[in-house]
């Protein structure tokens, strides 16, 4: 019981709402400033202003969280990416208590995410689902046909009114990438492979070439604003090459596994960029706000 509680420690979903941050130049400044200067360049690479956002708070989710679940110092996290762009926690550089911590995020539409897991894979996707453009529901959907299986497919496009058949291939969408996230592999996974399927949306478990994968979980929530996402929880075995070099451990006695598998996956909790930035060192924020 003691390390069912240890472990659950490692479990922590937050979510920011960027819509709801409006900052001037000058805030926008001192909330970067928190970052270590390396990353300064894969925010302000963007042009605009909602993707320069986003690209904030990622990272500042992902140092904030690595700190508040590991303890480690701000100065001493480092993050990388593998070769298809997955964030990962490098290992050898620190004392990890968790068997296996690694993390993933998403952005989309007006929020910004992050999961993270201690012993299973972790795979996390937001949607905002509405239709760019001028688009009818029929003519978007069917840009993605190829990424289906016959079975969804079928469901897509049998389920009712165009507001129906959004709601249904989103869900879906959602449901592969966060699958596809979790095992680390880049845009050429052959989707059409994966097939989902539930009951009502529950139960949802995931076939690949039509073999069951037992050893993941799927969860599948709508947040404000017509938004959906998606996490999957799955056996570190299962990770594409490059990011299983990026793992401490990917063969697990099965209890230590299925205790992973099976700890709560808590819902998300709401954080705002001014709790993010308090986590850091108010040193260095003083002194950019009083030079």
């Amino acid at each position: 019981m003691e390390m069912v509680m240890e472990m659950e420690k490692g479990v922590l979903r937050w979510l920011v709402n960027t819509a709801q941050w409006n900052p001037s130049p000058h805030e926008f400044s001192i909330a970067m400033s928190v970052l270590p200067q390396h990353e300064h360049s894969s925010i302000t690479r963007f042009v605009k202003i909602e993707d320069r956002k986003r690209a904030l708070v990622s990272r500042l989710l992902q140092y904030a969280l690595v700190h508040q679940v590991l303890g480690i110092p701000f100065d001493k996290i480092i993050i990388n990416r593998t070769s298809e762009g997955k964030p990962y926690l490098e290992y050898h550089k620190t004392n990890v208590k968790f068997p296996n911590f690694n993390f993933n995020v998403s952005h989309h539409g007006d929020y910004v995410a992050i999961a993270s897991e201690p012993i299973c894979l972790v795979g996390l996707d937001i949607v905002s689902c509405f239709i760019p453009g001028k688009e009818t529901a029929s003519e978007f959907i069917h840009n993605f046909s190829s990424y289906f299986s016959s079975s969804e497919w079928e469901n897509i496009i049998n389920a009712g009114s165009d507001d129906d058949v959004i709601d249904v291939f989103f869900r879906y969408w959602c449901l592969k990438e966060a699958f596809v996230k979790a095992l680390g592999t880049g845009v050429g996974y052959k989707l059409d492979y994966v097939e989902f399927q539930h009951k009502n949306w529950d139960d949802i478990y995931v076939k690949v070439n039509g073999d069951v994968l037992k050893e993941w979980n799927f969860w599948l929530f709508e947040l404000q604003g017509k938004h959906r996402v998606a996490i999957a929880r799955g056996h570190p075995r299962n990770a594409s090459k490059s990011y299983k070099k990026t793992l401490k451990q990917t063969q697990f006695d099965n209890d230590l596994y299925k205790l992973g598998f099976h700890l709560p996956n808590p819902k998300f909790v709401t954080k705002t960029i001014e709790e993010l930035c308090s986590l850091f060192p108010r040193a260095e924020l003083n002194s950019h706000i009083h030079p």
